[in-house]
């Protein structure tokens, strides 16, 4: 079964709360493979402070190992809390697995956190918890609103930049300094 949607990856600059959200359409190409930058003034609580990764044509009691203990989690958004997304680079491949843009893949089955855990599975990697998601037109309003900025992906920030310094890189990849941006939205 071919199921084609859309599936966002935020992550945050605070450990434990980025944000994974699947739109219900297939957001524009434009966006595919690229940042979102939160701006000041993004009063969305799930989305304040966030970097957000655009991915498109996604299918669909016991003590951790050692291994796992050292790796983060990011709680992905308030729906299906219970369901994982493993974002990494292309290569191995799991038993749901579809491959990107720019050398990524995006895993959603058990085999991948079980690699992960054995010290099988990818070398670099984001884990989720849960999406959140727009409605049609939804987010082309958030940024026509100027509540993102977007950028393109940039795999070192993604993987290589600790999750508190993400959303700085990815706005100083484009040559702003996100401190010296105001709170208030405004349009020219």
């Amino acid at each position: 079964m071919d199921l084609r949607c859309s599936l966002i990856l935020s992550l945050s600059v605070r450990p434990l709360n980025a944000t994974l959200s699947l739109m219900k359409n297939v957001s524009p190409s434009y966006l595919k493979h690229h940042f979102l930058i939160a701006m000041p003034h993004m009063a969305d609580p799930n989305f304040a402070h966030t970097l957000t990764y655009i991915v498109e044509q996604l299918r669909p009691d016991i003590d951790p190992p050692a291994l796992c203990q050292h790796v983060p989690i990011f709680i992905g958004g308030p729906v299906q809390t219970d369901r994982g997304f493993v974002l990494h680079p292309a290569g191995k491949t799991f038993q749901a697995t579809v491959e990107l843009e720019g050398d990524l893949a995006l895993s959603t089955s058990q085999d991948v956190l079980f690699a992960i855990a054995d010290g099988v599975g990818p070398a670099k990697s984001v884990i989720t918890l849960g999406y959140a998601g727009w409605e049609a037109g939804q987010l082309e309003a958030e940024l026509a609103d100027n509540a993102w900025l977007t950028c393109p992906y940039d795999a070192d920030i993604l993987f290589n930049t600790s999750s508190e310094l993400r959303l700085e890189a990815a706005a100083r990849h484009l040559g702003i300094n996100l401190s010296l941006l105001t709170s208030q939205a405004g349009h020219a």
